[in-house]
C-alpha cells in the first residue's frame, strides 16, 4: 500500500484521501480549494506533491489536525494502514481533545431552554417566523 520513495511525491488531493482525511478525493480537493489545507505552512494546491516529512494542517468541520508525512500512499486501503501514512502532533492531539471536552461541557454551542414554551409563547415565536 505504501510507496516509501522519497524523490517522488504524491498528489495533496490524492494522499489526503488516501490517509482518510475525506472520504472522496473530490472532497479533499475541495477543502484544499477552500484553504482548510496548509502543507509546510502554506496554502497548497490540489496538485502539490507532498513528500515524506511534509507538516500538514488540516481543518475538517471543528477539528483540526497538524502531522508529518510519514508515507505516500496513492492508494485507499483500511484505516490502521492509513494511519501509518502520517504522524500527528502531541500538541494536535492534545487541543483535538481540549477542544472535543469543551463541546461536550458546552452542549455543542445550542442554548437550549429550561421548560417548553407555553401557548402564548408558541404563537409568539410562529408570528416571529411569519414576519421573517
Amino acid at each position: 500500500m505504501t510507496d516509501q520513495t522519497s524523490s517522488a511525491g504524491v498528489r495533496a488531493d490524492v494522499w489526503l484521501w488516501a490517509a482518510r482525511f475525506f472520504k472522496t478525493r473530490s472532497l479533499a480537493k475541495q477543502a484544499i480549494e477552500g484553504g482548510k489545507v496548509e502543507l509546510n505552512d502554506t496554502p497548497c494546491k490540489p496538485a502539490k506533491l507532498v513528500i515524506v516529512g511534509d507538516t500538514v494542517k488540516v481543518t475538517r468541520g471543528e477539528e483540526r489536525f497538524t502531522c508529518v508525512v510519514a508515507a505516500l500512499s496513492n492508494k485507499r486501503g483500511p484505516a490502521p494502514e492509513a494511519q501509518k501514512l502520517y504522524v500527528e502532533s502531541d500538541e494536535s492531539v492534545a487541543e483535538r481533545a481540549r477542544r472535543l471536552e469543551d463541546r461536550r461541557l458546552t452542549g455543542g454551542a445550542l442554548l437550549r431552554p429550561d421548560s417548553r414554551p407555553d401557548k402564548r409563547s408558541r404563537r409568539l415565536i410562529q408570528d416571529l417566523k411569519k414576519t421573517l
